[in-house]
This record gives C-alpha cells, sequence and structure tokens, in this order.
C-alpha cells in the first residue's frame, strides 16, 4: 500500500491521547470494581466518557489527523 492511498485513520496525538485515557478509566473502573468501590467505579466511568471530549478538542486544536500541528512520519 503507497503513502498515496493511507489516510493514517487514529494515528495522531488527539487519538493517541483518547485511547490512553479511556484504558486508564477502564483499568481504574475494573479493579475497583474488583475491591466494591462504587464511588471509583462511577469516577473512571466519568473519566471514560472524559476521553472522547479531550479528543475532540485536540482533533479541533490541530493535533488530529492531517491537523496542521501534527508532523507525519514516513512508514518502512
Amino acid at each position: 500500500m503507497s503513502n498515496e492511498t493511507e489516510d493514517h485513520h487514529g494515528n495522531s496525538p488527539a487519538s493517541w491521547t483518547t485511547v490512553i485515557i479511556m484504558l486508564v478509566a477502564f483499568t481504574i473502573g475494573t479493579f475497583a470494581f474488583w475491591f466494591d468501590l462504587p464511588v471509583i467505579v462511577w469516577a473512571a466511568a466519568g473519566l471514560c466518557l472524559l476521553g472522547p471530549i479531550v479528543g475532540l478538542f485536540l482533533k479541533r486544536a490541530g493535533y488530529g489527523v492531517g491537523g496542521d500541528k501534527v508532523i507525519p512520519k514516513a512508514h518502512s
């Protein structure tokens, strides 16, 4: 596949930040569920909902795919 046909879907700081926030939230929520800490489970759910909001903000700030602040890297 040539670089002209790749759209690099999801390969941006905005998408990576979104995924990392959501993974951390799921991890915290899972451990809190195991240890029967419902307040922390709900806090983790809120953090999980915050992930896409942060991603959207970063995308609009130019850190999304094709954004003006993203330096594309060549694939080997």
